[in-house]
């Protein structure tokens, strides 16, 4: 009578308890080293199988501890943005303020962002927008990241627009203004379609809430 290797392997996960009745097969079973291919050990090969697992483990490990590590750094960034929006005393400062934070702080070399609202107002930031990039704007339920972006939006950002790979779109909605935020880069791989929006979203939220200050 033959066994499947299926069947040894039902019959070991309905009795756990099995090895502890006959531990003298632990040191009777060979099976390969799982890196030299040498015979070892059943239980010579659990012991590496358990330091794999604990190696892995401690690499998770550092890997969430970096995360985190990065979104504390974010987090500051974000904080002193929001200081220095809230100490503006006028649009002009907002942006300026804005721009520098992004330059410095978080090393986005290139941004703009254009807002519609029910005023007129003779900064750039202001200057009228097409009804497609309204439009485009408006569909956006959260930030969007991409190799990709209408000719119009890469001309806001002006002599640079040629050589941007890059983009990062975050719609703005405060009260009674609604807008664009448009971040760039040279490098193809700084903002990607997969990348986490959620800080993206509290830039616009704290931009936007700024702005209407002055509204």
């Amino acid at each position: 009578m033959n066994i499947s290797p299926e069947q040894i392997d039902d019959f070991l996960r309905l009795n756990p308890d099995f090895f502890q009745h006959h531990p003298e097969l632990l040191t009777e079973i060979r099976v390969p080293h799982p890196y030299s291919g040498q015979a070892i050990s059943l239980g010579e090969r659990q012991v590496l199988a358990l330091r794999d697992k604990s190696r892995n483990l401690e690499l998770k490990l550092r890997e969430f501890i970096r995360f985190a590590e990065e979104n504390d750094a974010l987090g500051d960034k974000l904080h002193k943005l929001a200081l220095d929006l809230m100490r503006a005393r006028s649009l002009e400062a907002v942006f300026q303020s804005l721009y520098l934070s992004l330059s410095d702080s978080f090393a986005v070399p290139h941004a703009t962002l254009r807002v519609w609202a029910d005023q007129d107002h003779a900064l750039p930031e202001f200057a009228s927008v097409s009804p497609e990039a309204r439009v485009l704007m408006a569909g956006l339920s959260q930030p969007q990241c991409g190799t990709e972006v209408p000719d119009e939006v890469r001309a806001w950002l002006g002599a640079a627009a040629p050589h941007q790979k890059s983009f990062a779109l975050a719609p703005l909605r405060e009260d009674s203004l609604n807008g664009l935020v448009v971040l760039a880069s040279e490098d193809p791989k700084r903002f990607y379609p997969e990348m986490g929006t959620l800080y993206l979203t509290w830039l616009a939220q704290l931009t936007g809430a700024a702005i209407s200050r002055f509204l």
